[in-house]
């Protein structure tokens, strides 16, 4: 999958592509069905391609409010290149684009700078100058330019749709197997690891620490869950069995949140490398215990319990 950031000069085969469009945080379930029907749109030699959007508009529209990213977007590359797209096109979303009119939008930029065949997007798709554009809009102009419209109903599940939203909702609530399910995927938080206090390994129990950045990026209750921790190689990712603790460890008086992640049966030297977090189900809350034998003890049962979900030991 080839990334372009410049609409402006693209080659001649990123032009005339069935596109999907779309905000696509967090890649779920809901999400890949459009970009698959955008695929299924990618006959007679066409290519498929995703347009999605830098920041997330929301961040420029209303920064105060702007959720959460589920995926930020180096993650969110990998994501959709496993959906098999020949292009992706990443637009700046900034003051001008937002005051762009919908048709504009449109004329512009679907037409004239990637010339699209075909083009996908949610039911609820807003986009435009205050939200103006939506579905029926587009099958409008697709009518009036000759591109095939197919506007994509939301996927149910459990009887409401999988919604970037509702995985945050699941995600705020320690619901990590909910969030999982409408993702399609277990959850992933990236992040360095720094140099902590050494306390893990002093009780016996090293840990690997990411300090999260909790103002952009979503991430799940406080609590302790059974995780993977991928390790970045040349080779793509190698996955380890561990558990985790994120939180703000009040025992110790602790007061920024913090990840610690204790891989099973693997002695290696992490720090300063960058470790992907999959949460796979979440074990308890935080818990301020009375003093180290008590803390030991129940960091060893939370290892025995999520050695249990990796299939390590039996039930």
């Amino acid at each position: 999958m080839r990334v372009h950031r410049d609409l402006l000069s693209l080659p001649p085969e990123a032009r005339g592509c069935a596109v999907a469009i779309g905000n696509f945080d967090g890649v779920h379930r809901g999400h890949r069905a459009v970009v698959e029907a955008a695929r299924g749109l990618a006959a007679g030699g066409r290519r498929s391609a995703v347009l999605t959007f830098e920041p997330h508009p929301k961040e420029v529209v209303t920064p105060a409010t702007a959720p959460k990213r589920l995926t930020p977007m180096r993650r969110k590359i990998e994501l959709l290149r496993e959906l098999g797209c020949a292009h992706l096109f990443l637009l700046r979303f900034d003051r001008r684009l937002m005051a762009m009119r919908a048709e504009a939008f449109i004329d512009e930029i679907l037409v004239a700078q990637l010339g699209i065949t075909a083009l996908t997007a949610g039911e609820s798709f807003r986009f435009g100058h205050k939200r103006q554009g939506d579905a029926a809009l587009l099958a409008a102009a697709a009518d009036r330019h000759g591109f095939t419209f197919a506007a994509v109903p939301a996927l149910l599940d459990g009887g409401a749709a999988c919604s970037s939203t509702r995985i945050r909702d699941a995600l705020d609530q320690g619901d990590i197997r909910t969030a999982n399910r409408l993702l399609g995927y277990p959850f992933v938080y990236s992040g360095f690891v720094h140099g902590g206090d050494q306390r893990g390994r002093s009780i016996g129990f090293p840990t690997a620490n990411l300090v999260p950045d909790t103002d952009r990026h979503a991430l799940p209750a406080i609590g302790v869950y059974a995780v993977r921790a991928g390790l970045r190689t040349g080779d793509g990712v190698s996955w380890h069995p561990a558990v985790a603790n994120l939180g703000r460890r009040p025992t110790f008086g602790g007061v920024r949140v913090l990840l610690e992640v204790h891989l099973f049966d693997v002695q290696l030297d992490l720090y300063g490398q960058r470790l992907d977090i999959a949460f796979l189900e979440r074990l308890r809350g935080e818990t301020t215990f009375s003093g180290i034998d008590s803390l030991q003890a129940q960091i060893a049962r939370d290892c025995q319990a999520a050695r249990r979900v990796h299939g390590l030991v039996l039930s």
